[in-house]
């Protein structure tokens, strides 16, 4: 079982830095693995925060920062991230798994859809109150689930204030770090983290994150989009019924 999560791990992590939905795989696995749903909810910040610490470390060594911005988005997800979590840690197990299987219904009808062609080349974020506004549901949504967020900080990112999409990235792996580790540390006080099993987690996440930072966000979009609408439309199915 170890070596199966440590490996799912690594797609994740890659799935999280390229584009998003890396936690839409982990969470029904460590469901599948007899993690009621709450504790696979507070695990998965374990992987989280490792992958997204290596992540921020990998795009910084590529020369690629911007610690202000970053910084200021960070902290208007951290009181809706905090809130999420703390709600959390309250939802029962199978409703949890109930709404997790309806999220990926959403997510998978959501990436069904092709975006439209957009150059941005901006390096300075556009909008940026917008973007401030909108992080602190971002946060709430992502201290409660975290499953997708990615997809939703890049479309506030990426539409809403025009970056481009190396620096969305960029942006993306700093603030899930910053508001994990307050999430994380809600679940933990709960007492709702298995730390070994979120340990063995974090390695392979880790690495995937590594290797994600690496590559550019289309690169293998095409089966990438493929293989993991066929995984949430399975385990989707398998949640809800």
């Amino acid at each position: 079982q170890g070596i199966f999560l440590a490996s799912a791990g690594v797609v994740a992590g890659f799935l999280n830095v390229m584009a998003g939905g890396g936690s839409l795989l982990i969470l029904p696995i460590l469901v599948f693995m007899g993690l009621d749903g709450p504790f696979a909810n507070g695990t998965n910040r374990v992987a989280i925060v490792a992958q997204n610490t290596t992540s921020v470390i990998g795009f910084f060594r590529k020369g690629y920062s911007d610690l202000r911005t970053s910084l200021t988005l960070s902290l208007c997800a951290l009181p809706g991230a905090a809130l999420g979590a703390w709600l959390g840690t309250r939802v029962s197990g199978e409703l949890f798994e109930r709404i997790l299987g309806g999220i990926m219904l959403i997510l998978l009808v959501l990436m069904a859809r092709k975006p439209k062609k957009k150059e941005v080349n901006e390096a300075q974020p556009q909008r940026p109150l917008l973007g401030h506004l909108l992080m602190v549901g971002i946060g709430f949504y992502g201290g409660f689930i975290q499953a997708g967020v990615g997809f939703l900080l890049m479309a506030v990112l990426y539409r809403a204030m025009g970056l481009d999409l190396v620096r969305v990235n960029m942006h993306k792996v700093f603030i899930v770090g910053v508001y994990t580790i307050v999430a994380l540390a809600i679940f933990a006080a709960k007492g709702q983290v298995i730390w070994m099993t979120g340990l063995v987690l974090a390695v392979g996440n880790s690495i995937g994150g590594w290797i994600g930072t690496h590559y550019t966000v289309k690169k293998g979009e095409r089966w990438i989009r493929i293989i993991l609408n066929v995984v949430l439309l399975v385990m989707a199915i398998r949640l809800l019924l």
